[in-house]
C-alpha cells in the first residue's frame, strides 16, 4: 500500500522534532530530526529532485511516526539515541562505539574551556554533557566563545604569549594571557558559562541584564550594546542540559480523544535521556470515559512490558495508588506514579500530550478518518453525498477596532491552508458583526463568480440565526443557489459539545450528540476559522498601533513586555523561545507564557 502523504502532511506540526519511517513489516527504515517537521517531511514527497537512495526509501514507507520536541537541540539528541539504539538501515551508522563528547573546564587561574572525549575525572576539571556529536560540541563552544569570551587555546600557546592573538581582536577572548582582564571579571564570565551549561539560563540573563543596565547608567553604551547582544544570543545556544535528567528511567503517559477515537502517547526517558514518544490507538467500547480508558490502558501495557521506576500520568489518587502497587508487585523494583509533576517531569507530560494530539490529528486526517467524519457530516446535514469542499467564516475585533474576517477551507484531505483568506473590514459601524459578515461574504463570492472559481458545497457560519440570515441574504443577492449554509451556534452555556446547528434550507435548529463524528468535524472547522481570524486581527491591530506583537496579549502589560524583551534580548529572541522558556521569565505564569507563544507563533 502506497503511503498517503497528503493528509498526513496537512496535519503535521511546524514545530521541531524527530520522525521515524516504517515499512509494511513495521521495520524502522530511517530516523531524522527537523527544525520544522512539516517542511522537512514535505521535502520527501516532491515529484522531482530526489536522490536515488531517497526515492528507494520513500517507495517503502508504509507509515511515519513523529515525536515533537521543545527545541531543535532536543531533537538532535533524541535522533542520536534512536539511531544508536535501532540502527535503521537508511541512516549513517557509526562504526565505532566511542563515548559521547563533553565540554571540559580546567582548574587554572584563568581556566580553559575545551572539547573532551573520555572518562570524567572531577579531580582536575569540570565536565558538561554528554553531547550527541562532536559537531554539537564544537558548535556550542563556538557560540560560548562569542557569548562569554573564555579562552579555548592550548596551555602551551597560552603561557608563551607576549601580546594578544587574533581571538582578542575579533572579540572571542578577553586576553587573560597578557593581563587584559582581571581575575574577578574573568571569573564572572566563567561562572555565567557554568550556569548556562547547567541550564540556569535565567540566572545568566539576570546577570547580563544587570550589567547592561549598569553600563547604560555609566554612559558606556558600547558595552551595554555588547550585553544586549549577549542576551539575544544566549537564546540560540543549545541548552543540552534541558533535555537531560537527573532521574534514571521514567515514562510520561497522556491521553486525548476526538470523534470517538482515542490516542495514548508514552514519552520515555531511559538512563536520563529522552527516547521520544510512541503513540497507541486502543479500541474503546462506547460509553467509556477518558479516565477509565487511561487507567485500563496503562494496566494492560505495563503488566505486559517492563515498567520504569516512575510513570507520570494524570490519574486520580485511588487509581494511582492501585496501579503503583500492582506494577511494583509485577516488577523487580518499586514503581511510583506521579500525578502532579513539576519541572522536567511536567515538561515530559506536556510533550506526551502534544504528541498524542498530533498523532490523533494525523490519524483523523487520514483517508479512513476523514472519510468517516465526512460520512457522519453527510448524515447529520441530510445531503445526498459527502461534501467535497467546505468553507467557514468568522469575525474578530476588539471593541470594533480593526475588524478582520477569516475564511478557512477544508476538503476530503482536511485543512487546505494554502486556500485560506482574510478580509480587512472597513466602512462599517464598529462592532457590527452582521455588516462585517455581509462584507466578507460578498467580497469572497463575488470574486469567485468573476473568476469562475469553485464554490463550496457547505458554507459554515460561526453564529446563530442572525448571522445565517445575513449569509443567506448575500447569496440571494449574488444569485448563488448551489451552496448549503450551516450555522454553528455555541448554545446557551457556550460549552464545546453543546453547539446548536442551524440549517436554513430545512428550517431546523437542533442539538447533536457530543460524540457525533460529524459534529467533531464541524467543531474543528469552526475553531480553525476562529483561530485564523484572531491572529489576523491581532496582527492588523498591532500594525495600526505601531506596537510590538506583544501588544494586546491577555495578562501582558507594559511591565511584562519590558521583562520579556530584556530577558530574550528583543522580539526575535522571544519568537525563538518555547513555552517553557517564556514561563521561566519572572512574573510570567504558565498560562500567560502559552498566550505569548500562541500570539507570536500563530501557525505552530
Amino acid at each position: 500500500m502506497t503511503f498517503d502523504a497528503k493528509p498526513f502532511l496537512a496535519q503535521t506540526s511546524t514545530r521541531p522534532g524527530v520522525y521515524r519511517m516504517y515499512n509494511a513489516e513495521d521495520e524502522l527504515l530511517y530516523v531524522g530530526k527537523a527544525k520544522s517537521l512539516k517542511r522537512r517531511l514535505s521535502s520527501y514527497f516532491r515529484n522531482s529532485a530526489l536522490a536515488v537512495k531517497t526515492q528507494a526509501l520513500v517507495a517503502q514507507i508504509e507509515h511515519i511516526e513523529v515525536t515533537i520536541t521543545q527545541t531543535e537541540a532536543e531533537a538532535l539528541i533524541l535522533e542520536s539515541h534512536l539511531i544508536k539504539r535501532h540502527k535503521p538501515r537508511y541512516n549513517i551508522l557509526l562504526k565505532d562505539d566511542k563515548s559521547y563528547p563533553l565540554i571540559r573546564i580546567s582548574q587554572d587561574a584563568f581556566p580553559r574551556i575545551s572539547y573532551y572525549r573520555g572518562r570524567r575525572d572531577r579531580k582536575d576539571a569540570e565536565y558538561f554533557g554528554p553531547y550527541p556529536s562532536s559537531g554539537a560540541v564544537k558548535h556550542t563552544l563556538d557560540l560560548l566563545q562569542k557569548l562569554f569570551r573564555i579562552r579555548q587555546c592550548e596551555d602551551s600557546y597560552y603561557k608563551n604569549r607576549s601580546r594578544p592573538c587574533l581571538q582578542y581582536q575579533i572579540k572571542r577572548c578577553t586576553a587573560p594571557c597578557v593581563g587584559y582582564v582581571s581575575e574577578e571579571d574573568y571569573a564572572r564570565d566563567l561562572e555565567n558559562t557554568r550556569r548556562f551549561l547547567s541550564g540556569k539560563s535565567v540566572e545568566v540573563i539576570d546577570d547580563l541584564v544587570a550589567r547592561m543596565d549598569s553600563a547604560s547608567q555609566n554612559l558606556e553604551f558600547e558595552k551595554a550594546a555588547l550585553y544586549r547582544d549577549q542576551i539575544r544570543d544566549v537564546q540560540q545556544v543549545v541548552d543540552t542540559q534541558g533535555v537531560q535528567s537527573n532521574s534514571g528511567n521514567a515514562d510520561a503517559v497522556a491521553l486525548c480523544s476526538e470523534g470517538g477515537v482515542y490516542c495514548v502517547s508514552i514519552h520515555s526517558v531511559r538512563g536520563g535521556h529522552s527516547l521520544g514518544a510512541k503513540s497507541y490507538f486502543p479500541k474503546i467500547p462506547k460509553g467509556e470515559q477518558g479516565e477509565s480508558v487511561l487507567m485500563a490502558f496503562m494496566a494492560q501495557h505495563y503488566l505486559s512490558h517492563d515498567a520504569p521506576q516512575e510513570i507520570v500520568a494524570s490519574l486520580d489518587a485511588a487509581e494511582a495508588e492501585l496501579l503503583s502497587e500492582a506494577l511494583t508487585l509485577h516488577s523487580d523494583h518499586r514503581v511510583k506514579i506521579i500525578r502532579r509533576p513539576r519541572s522536567d517531569k511536567a515538561a515530559w507530560l506536556r510533550l506526551a500530550q502534544t504528541n498524542a494530539q498530533h498523532a490523533l490529528a494525523a490519524k483523523l486526517a487520514s483517508r479512513e478518518g476523514m472519510g468517516r467524519r465526512l460520512a457522519a457530516l453527510q448524515q447529520l446535514i441530510g445531503i445526498d453525498q459527502p461534501p467535497q469542499r467546505m468553507e467557514c467564516f468568522d469575525i474578530s475585533h476588539t471593541g470594533g477596532e480593526r475588524t478582520v474576517a477569516s475564511c478557512v477551507v477544508f476538503d476530503a484531505q482536511g485543512a487546505r491552508k494554502d486556500l485560506y483568506r482574510r478580509f480587512n473590514i472597513d466602512g462599517i459601524e464598529p462592532g457590527d458583526d452582521y455588516a462585517a459578515m455581509h462584507q466578507a461574504l460578498k467580497r469572497r463570492y463575488s470574486k469567485v463568480q468573476r473568476e469562475s472559481g469553485r464554490f463550496p458545497d457547505l458554507l459554515f457560519i460561526d453564529g446563530g440565526k442572525g448571522q445565517v440570515a445575513e449569509a443567506k441574504a448575500v447569496l440571494d443577492e449574488l444569485g448563488i443557489t448551489e451552496m448549503i449554509i450551516v450555522g454553528v451556534s455555541k448554545g446557551p452555556e457556550r460549552r464545546a459539545g453543546e453547539e446548536q446547528i442551524v440549517l436554513p434550507h430545512q428550517e431546523r435548529l437542533f442539538r447533536v450528540d457530543a460524540a457525533n463524528a460529524g459534529l467533531h468535524l464541524i467543531q474543528q472547522i469552526r475553531d480553525e476559522a476562529h483561530r485564523f481570524a484572531i491572529t489576523g486581527h491581532r496582527a492588523r491591530r498591532g500594525k495600526a498601533r505601531k506596537t510590538s506583537v506583544l501588544e494586546g496579549i491577555p495578562g501582558v502589560g507594559a511591565k511584562r513586555r519590558q521583562q520579556l524583551i530584556k530577558h530574550f534580548g528583543g522580539i526575535q529572541g522571544i519568537m525563538r523561545a518555547g513555552v517553557d522558556d517564556i514561563a521561566r521569565v519572572p512574573g510570567i505564569s504558565r498560562s500567560t507564557a502559552e498566550a505569548v507563544y500562541e500570539a507570536i507563533n500563530p501557525n505552530a
